[in-house]
């Protein structure tokens, strides 16, 4: 038996350039160990498995894996697998509902903006200030010192959560990839990655220039993260940055050769982050097959 796939790129306006990937469907029957397999066969950060069933043309279910498991939320696979529903047919609304681990996320199609893929997610995670030495020792991790700091770190998130160091011009194009897993930080906070930023500008319109490392896990470095853009506008909320709300673009995935775009805004009730959202572009790269694996046996 066989199943269809797309591959395509997210956050992007070219081919081979945001973050990959790979949406295997008529996947529903396939356990968790199959669809972990088949991740693992494709080597992007995430790979997703949709439903078969469409409800109203608006409305459907998906599974998100990395190749290390199974994850409740992300942004790219979010974006990517509506967009290829969509070129399929099976999506007819330009807005729809996708459901997930993290529950019912929103997801809409801007056709006056070239066909931009929007999700909206409410903020689920706010803490901090995290202290000076979780600060410092995070920074240390990447490369970098504790004068390259620029703000509070905080975490934040709307599905997954991450910890968002703001730092100074050139700091983000010095950092490292970490070799130390987040898991070692337990105690003092709990986060998938690490999104280390510099933000330039006023509210209501910020840029930022930003990189994503998940050390630890089978992907150090993501090219586009959109879970974590949302979490960052919970941050620039908290911060002061967006205290009314207001857009955030975000360049990253330049230092892995894979430059990506985000388009970020937040809405703020009572001063506080209501409603994140993310959006971005998508480039179609392949379609193929490929092969189902065997259900997992008993141990012999």
């Amino acid at each position: 038996m066989l199943l269809g796939f797309d591959i395509v790129d997210v956050f992007t306006d070219r081919p081979f350039a945001g973050n990959q990937l790979a949406v295997v469907r008529g996947a529903d029957e396939l356990s968790t160990d199959q669809c972990l397999a088949l991740a693992r066969e494709f080597g992007y950060s995430e790979t997703t498995f949709p439903s078969s069933t469409v409800i109203g043309g608006a409305e459907y279910s998906t599974r998100i894996f990395t190749p290390a498991g199974e994850i409740p939320f992300a942004g790219h696979p979010t974006l990517g697998t509506a967009w290829v529903l969509r070129s399929h047919g099976l999506l007819t609304t330009p807005r729809l509902i996708q459901v997930c681990g993290a529950g019912r996320i929103g997801v809409r199609f801007l056709e006056d903006a070239d066909d931009l893929v929007e999700l909206s997610a409410v903020p689920r995670d706010l803490s901090g200030p995290l202290d000076e030495d979780v600060a410092s020792a995070l920074l240390d991790d990447l490369g970098l010192s504790v004068s390259d700091l620029a703000g509070p770190v905080r975490v934040a998130g709307c599905g997954l959560s991450f910890v968002h160091v703001p730092v100074v011009r050139g700091a983000v194009e010095r950092a490292r990839v970490s070799t130390r897993p987040l898991a070692e930080y337990a105690d003092r906070f709990a986060a998938e990655g690490v999104n280390l930023v510099h933000v330039r500008g006023d509210a209501p319109q910020l840029q930022v220039h930003a990189r994503v490392f998940v050390p630890g896990l089978s992907v150090p470095e993501d090219a586009a993260t959109g879970s974590a853009a949302a979490g960052l506008g919970v941050a620039l909320v908290a911060t002061g940055q967006l205290p009314d709300g207001g857009t955030y673009e975000i360049s990253q995935g330049v230092e892995m050769g894979r430059p990506s775009a985000l388009h970020g805004r937040v809405d703020v009730e009572d001063g506080v982050a209501a409603l994140c959202h993310v959006g971005g572009r998508v480039e179609h790269i392949a379609r193929g097959e490929i092969a189902v694996p065997a259900p997992a046996g008993p141990l012999s």
